[in-house]
C-alpha cells in the first residue's frame, strides 16, 4: 500500500474541536509558521546582568543626529537608556524636601528620616543631598549621598525608615539634616481596586506592600496549612482590619498578631487561586474601612515614549511630560536626568509627535492647563509647530484643542504614514494635519471597536491591528474591520477566572510587538488570574495566520536601529539591581533585558544555555487512507519523517484515540527521536483516529517539519 499523506494547513484552529480539526494544527508552544511550515521560534539573549528595578511598561528606540542608537524603558519605577552595553538613569525628580533629621538606634542598620507631611510610601526611590549626617553615628556625607534610597517602611506621615549600608554606632534622636529629593512616581505595578474613600492616596490614606511567608493553596486554608491566618514577611503599616490583594485574589482579614493576619476569608473579590512563598502583597489604607467595589479602578503605571528630533519625550500615563536630549551644553548627557516640559500639560493619557508637521499632542489631558482636576480623558491639545512649550492657541501659531464625542476616555494611539489613529475605549478615530487654521482634522471612522490597552496596536504596511477592549481583534487600512482570528475563543475566553483566556481587568498591560523579520504581531497578555504578561497571540499579517504560546514579554521593539528585536521581561521575586538602590527590597520586582532572534536557545550573560521547549500538535485525522470506512481501526506500521530543517533532533508522537471522547494516549513505542538522517521510524499504532505532535527538549535543537507520511491499513472493526 502506497504511504499516506497527511495534509496539515498552516496555523492554529481553536475554534473547532480535536476530531473536528482535521487538516489543521490546534496547539503549539514557542512555535511560528514560515512559508507555510510550522518551525521552532528563535532564542534569546540576557543584554546586561542587570536588571531594572520595576517591571518595563513601555521601550522606544531613536538614533541622534550623528547616528548613536538609544533604548529608553520605561518601568513603574524608573526612567533608563540603554547605550552602548550599559543602562543610564534618566528618571525625573520631583519637589525637594528640606530640613530633614534623622534617629539612628545603635547596632541597627534601620534608620528613622523625620520630615512632616512627607507623602512617601514604602518602595519609593529618592536622593539625598545636603547631608549633615547625624552626631556619633559613624556615617559621614557620602553614606547618603553616593546612591539612591529606597523607603522601607512608613511609620506615620512625618517619618520614613531606610536601610544603611552599615550599623549605626550610637542612639540619637531628630540629629543632622538632609534634603530628600524623590523619584517621580510613574504609578502601581499592577491593576488594583479602588479603597475607601479615596482611590490610592487621596482622602490621606498609603499604599503598604509585603510579601507572604508561605505559600498559599488553592484551598480555604492560609499559610501553613491554617484556615485562620496568613503569614507575611511584615505587617508595618497594615491596619488592624482590612483587605488584601494578592494576585487577583482579594483577602480579608479582622486582626494582626505579629507577622500574622488573623480571621481570613478567601477569595473576598476576585478568584481563590494558589500562590508562592515571597508572593507580592497589597493593601490601600483610607478613610475608613477599606471597600471592595470593583468600580473604582488604578491601572498599571504606564509610559509613552516617542522623538522629537533627538530629544526622547517621555509622558506618564496620567501625568507629566518630560524630555531628555542626548546632546546638552555640558557633553554629559547620559548622567543628565528628564525634566518637566515647560508649559506643558500635567495630567496626560500619552502623548505622541506628529512627525511630517512637528507637533507634540497630548491625549486625554488637562482643560486647564497646569489644573491635573480638569482632565478630560477625552480632551487632546496639540502644540504649537517646532515649539513643544507653547500650548495656548492664538492666532499666530498652530497651537489648538479638540475633543472626542464617543466612549469614556483615549485608550491610546499610534502613527500611520500620514495620519494618526486614535482609539478610545469603544471608537476609532483618524487625525490628520491639514494646516491653518484649523491644523488638524478629526473624523470617527469606527464604532464598538474600542482598544484593551494603550500598548495593545502597531502600525504595519499600510494597516493598523489591535486587540479588542471586549475581545476580538480589529484592523484599520482606511476603514475599521474586525480581524478574523482562529484562536479567538481561546484568547478571549476564561473558565472560571483561571484558564489561558486574557485578564481583562489587567488588559491595560497588553504589549503588541512588531516582528517584522518574521511578519509578525504578537500580543503579550496576562492570562485568567495572572496580573502580569505571561501568554502571547501572534498574527502573521503575510500569511493570514495565527499560533498562541507561553512567553512572558512586557515590551518589544522591532529590528531596525537594532538588528535585532528588543524585549523585556518581568519578575514579580526578583530584586532589580539597576539603579544601584541602598534598601532594595524585592516589592517592586525586576525587570530583564533580551536579545531576541539570536540562536536556539535562552542564553543568561555568563552563556548558559537554556532549552526552548518548543512544540505542535496536530487536530485528530482519519488513519483510514481513503476517508472511507469510518467504523474500522486502522493500524499504522511506519511513518517517514520529513523536516526541511533539523538541528540536534526532535520528538515525534503518534497520538491516538478510537472515540472523540476517548482521551488520547501515546504509541505504544513512541515518542519517537527523530535525527536529520532518520528514514523511516516503525511504530504500532492501531486507532481510528491519529494527531501528530513535534517537540524537542533539550539544548541546541531546533527544527522546521515538513510533510507526514505514513503506511497505514484497515484492521478491523473491534478494539
Amino acid at each position: 500500500m502506497p504511504l499516506t499523506k497527511v495534509e496539515i494547513a498552516p496555523g492554529f484552529n481553536k475554534q473547532v474541536t480535536q476530531t473536528g480539526a482535521e487538516g489543521k494544527w490546534t496547539d503549539g508552544d514557542f512555535v511560528r509558521f514560515r512559508y507555510g511550515l510550522p518551525e521552532k521560534i528563535g532564542g534569546w539573549e540576557q543584554i546586561l546582568e542587570s536588571t531594572l528595578i520595576g517591571a518595563a511598561r513601555e521601550q522606544f528606540v531613536w538614533a541622534d543626529l550623528d547616528g548613536r542608537r538609544y533604548a529608553a524603558i520605561g518601568t513603574n519605577k524608573i526612567l533608563a537608556i540603554y547605550y552602548e552595553g550599559a543602562f543610564f538613569d534618566i528618571t525625573p525628580l520631583g519637589t525637594a524636601l528640606t530640613s530633614c533629621t534623622f534617629d539612628t538606634v545603635n547596632t541597627s542598620a534601620t534608620v528613622t528620616v523625620n520630615k512632616a507631611a512627607h507623602a512617601l510610601e514604602p518602595g519609593d526611590i529618592f536622593l539625598f543631598s545636603s547631608v549633615t549626617p547625624p552626631t556619633g553615628a559613624g556615617y559621614v556625607g557620602a553614606d547618603f549621598t553616593t546612591k539612591p534610597f529606597q523607603v522601607v517602611t512608613v511609620p506615620d506621615s512625618d517619618s520614613f525608615t531606610i536601610t544603611m549600608a552599615s550599623a549605626a554606632g550610637t542612639t540619637v534622636n531628630g540629629s543632622g539634616s538632609a534634603t530628600v529629593t524623590p523619584y517621580i512616581k510613574p504609578g502601581a505595578l499592577g491593576f488594583t481596586y479602588g479603597f475607601g474613600w479615596g482611590t490610592g492616596l487621596w482622602g490621606g490614606g498609603q499604599q503598604v506592600f509585603s510579601t507572604l511567608n508561605g505559600a498559599l493553596l488553592d484551598d480555604t486554608a492560609g499559610t501553613g496549612g491554617s484556615g485562620t491566618s496568613i503569614t507575611l514577611a511584615s505587617t508595618t503599616g497594615f491596619p488592624s482590619t482590612g483587605t488584601i490583594k494578592v494576585g487577583a485574589e482579594f483577602i480579608s482579614y479582622t486582626g494582626i498578631s505579629s507577622n500574622d493576619l488573623t480571621g481570613i476569608t478567601r477569595a473576598a473579590a476576585g478568584t481563590r487561586s494558589a500562590h508562592s512563598s515571597g508572593a507580592g502583597v497589597e493593601v490601600f489604607t483610607g478613610w475608613g474601612i477599606a471597600s471592595l467595589s470593583q468600580t473604582l479602578t488604578t491601572d498599571p503605571a504606564s509610559w509613552s515614549l516617542d522623538n522629537f528630533g533627538e530629544k526622547l519625550i517621555a509622558t506618564i500615563k496620567n501625568g507629566q511630560s518630560f524630555e531628555w536630549n542626548p546632546i546638552n551644553s555640558n557633553s554629559n548627557a547620559l548622567n543628565t536626568r528628564a525634566t518637566a516640559i515647560s508649559n506643558a500639560p500635567t495630567a496626560s493619557v500619552m502623548s505622541l509627535v506628529s512627525d511630517r508637521d512637528r507637533h507634540l499632542i497630548m491625549l486625554g489631558t488637562e482643560t486647564t492647563i497646569g489644573d491635573t482636576g480638569t482632565q478630560d480623558k477625552l480632551f487632546i491639545r496639540f502644540s504649537d509647530q517646532e515649539n513643544i512649550s507653547d500650548y495656548t492657541p492664538t492666532s499666530t501659531n498652530t497651537a489648538g484643542t479638540f475633543r472626542l464625542d464617543s466612549g469614556t476616555k483615549i485608550v491610546g494611539a499610534v502613527k500611520g504614514k500620514d495620519y494618526t489613529l486614535i482609539l478610545t475605549d469603544n471608537a476609532a478615530y483618524v487625525m490628520q494635519f491639514v494646516g491653518p487654521p484649523f491644523t488638524f482634522s478629526v473624523r470617527q471612522v469606527g464604532s464598538n471597536c474600542g482598544c484593551i490597552g494603550q500598548h495593545a496596536m502597531k502600525y504595519v504596511n499600510g494597516a493598523v491591528y489591535w486587540m479588542g477592549e471586549s475581545g476580538g481583534f480589529f484592523v484599520f487600512d482606511g476603514t475599521v474591520k474586525s480581524l478574523p482570528c482562529a484562536v479567538e475563543d481561546f484568547v478571549f475566553t476564561t473558565k472560571n477566572g483561571d484558564n489561558l483566556g486574557v485578564n481583562y481587568q489587567n488588559g491595560e498591560s497588553v504589549y503588541a510587538g512588531l516582528n517584522h523579520l518574521y511578519e509578525e504581531i504578537c500580543w503579550y497578555y496576562p492570562k485568567a488570574g495572572s496580573d502580569f504578561n505571561d501568554r502571547y497571540v501572534c498574527f502573521n499579517y503575510q500569511d493570514n495566520t495565527w499560533v498562541t504560546g507561553s512567553l512572558a514579554r512586557t515590551t518589544w521593539v522591532d529590528a531596525n536601529l537594532y538588528s535585532v528585536p528588543y524585549a523585556t521581561e518581568f519578575t514579580s521575586t526578583g530584586v532589580g539591581s539597576f539603579p544601584d538602590v541602598q534598601g532594595v527590597t524585592n516589592i517592586n520586582g525586576s525587570t530583564i533585558y533580551y536579545a531576541h532572534e539570536t540562536g536556539v536557545d535562552q542564553v543568561d550573560t555568563a552563556g548558559n544555555k537554556t532549552a526552548i521547549p518548543a512544540f505542535i500538535e496536530s487536530g485528530d485525522f482519519s488513519l483510514n487512507p481513503d476517508g472511507t470506512n469510518a467504523e474500522f481501526f486502522m493500524s499504522m506500521s511506519r511513518f517517514v519523517p520529513d523536516f526541511k530543517t533539523i538541528q540536534g533532533n526532535a520528538q515525534v508522537t503518534i497520538l491516538l484515540r478510537d472515540f472523540p471522547s476517548d482521551t488520547e494516549a501515546s504509541s505504544p513505542l513512541g515518542p519517537f527521536t527523530v535525527t536529520g538522517t532518520t528514514q523511516k521510524v516503525d511504530t504500532r499504532a492501531r486507532a481510528r483516529f491519529a494527531s501528530l505532535k513535534i517537540a524537542n527538549t533539550s539544548t541546541d535543537q531546533n527544527w522546521r517539519f515538513g510533510t507526514f507520511r505514513a503506511d497505514v491499513k484497515l484492521d478491523g472493526m473491534r478494539g
